[in-house]
């Protein structure tokens, strides 16, 4: 009975030992493993929002309809070399430098306190042909602080210690984004928390006595005027989208003119008259979706939003498929950045979300934004290509 056993269980060893083989071999070989899907997904995304930067801005520096675009290469050639060096290593050296990395985003978010305001806040260091935004790479940098402390302590995901010190590590990111002032990133900064504290399994009284804070907090700032008089205006424009058409109300029913008369085709790339006419303002920044809306239609607007649930989709099979929880947790982190940003964004050109002026991944306008994401994109593709490798 033991030999026939043997004999029946050899060939399953045998073929166990030789897949064994056959993954640390693969394992050796990590750019064989590239995600290369979410990297078609991604440059599609790229072409799609430099045709509409062109579209959006082609007549607003005479004599030169490509400058955006122009600038907006300068940020990409710049976020592919960063993602390409993100790729050449393990990401769990990441671990080691992230405390280092946290610490020198916090002395630039202080810096740029010392900068000129631009547009009325201080969010930028210039550095010659693009404008640094600190706050942009903080969503970046908070997730691998968390995902460091995530991974470290996932014995007692639900003690008052795992949930503590991540809002303590997030809180002074918060106030300094807030105060420059930029309550879009502020937003993204506590979506980023919320979720990567729910999918770690932090304890629910915890979870929720965090969102009842902040919604006060929110209603504090108002009753006590901490917020400003533009932000307040936004909120109100969302509530009573038929209030105050001159200010931000203009915005958001402009947005929504421009996006319902694209119908179903769209007037045609570059044929949009609330584009051309300057009637929407930030074309081709917050409000680009509403370019895209009007001048490719409902068939435009939902091919892109194919293209992010393409993304999405992919993101989440990055985290599935990690070879580690860190890694999990930093790529769950990153999705949610993205999806994130895509349903306020779309969302508030609609009118189904407050104007936050949270740019649009990929295509809005915005060296920093896009630097950022790219460089989260390497860092999935490098936790994809690893997933073979030896703990």
């Amino acid at each position: 009975m033991p030999e026939r056993l043997g004999r029946v269980l050899m060939p399953k060893v045998t073929e166990r030992k030789q897949s064994e083989e056959m993954m640390k071999r693969l394992g050796a070989l990590p750019l064989r493993h590239i995600e290369s899907v979410l990297l078609v997904i991604v440059l599609f995304l790229i072409a799609f929002g430099m045709l509409m930067i062109y579209s959006a801005t082609r007549n607003d520096i005479p004599g030169n309809p490509a400058y955006y675009v122009k600038k907006q290469m300068v940020s990409l050639v710049i976020g592919l070399i960063l993602a390409g060096a993100i790729m050449t290593f393990d990401y769990r050296r990441l671990k080691v430098a992230t405390p280092f990395i946290f610490g020198a985003i916090v002395v630039l978010l202080l810096v740029v306190f010392l900068t000129p305001a631009q547009l009325g806040s201080n969010r930028w260091i210039p550095l010659g042909p693009v404008n640094l935004q600190p706050s942009e790479f903080t969503k970046l940098i908070l997730i691998l602080a968390l995902a460091n402390f995530f991974s470290d302590n996932k014995s007692e995901p639900d003690s008052f210690k795992s949930f503590i010190i991540p809002v303590l590590w997030t809180l002074p990111c918060l106030i300094l984004v807030f105060l420059q002032p930029d309550l879009g990133t502020t937003l993204v900064l506590s979506a980023i928390l919320l979720a990567m504290l729910f999918l770690t399994g932090c304890r629910l009284r915890y979870w929720l006595a965090l969102i009842t804070t902040g919604a006060a907090g929110f209603v504090i700032g108002f009753v006590f005027h901490i917020f400003k008089p533009y932000q307040v205006e936004r909120l109100t424009a969302f509530i009573s989208q038929s209030a105050n058409i001159k200010g931000a109300g203009y915005q958001l029913i402009q947005s929504k003119i421009a996006i319902g008369s694209g119908q179903i085709i769209g007037k045609g790339f570059a044929q949009g008259t609330q584009t051309n006419l300057n009637f929407i303002p930030f074309h081709h920044t917050d409000f680009i979706f509403s370019v895209i809306g009007e001048e490719l239609g409902l068939i435009g607007a939902l091919v892109l939003l194919g293209a992010f649930c393409l993304l999405i989709w992919r993101c989440i099979l990055v985290a599935n498929n990690a070879r580690d929880f860190y890694g999990t947790i930093v790529a769950l982190g990153i999705t949610t950045m993205f999806a994130f940003q895509m349903i306020v964004n779309i969302g508030m050109t609609i009118g189904i979300m407050p104007i936050t002026g949270i740019p649009l991944p990929f295509i809005s306008y915005g060296g920093s934004n896009l630097i950022v994401s790219l460089i989260s994109i390497g860092l999935l593709s490098n936790i994809y290509m690893h997933r073979f490798s030896q703990l």
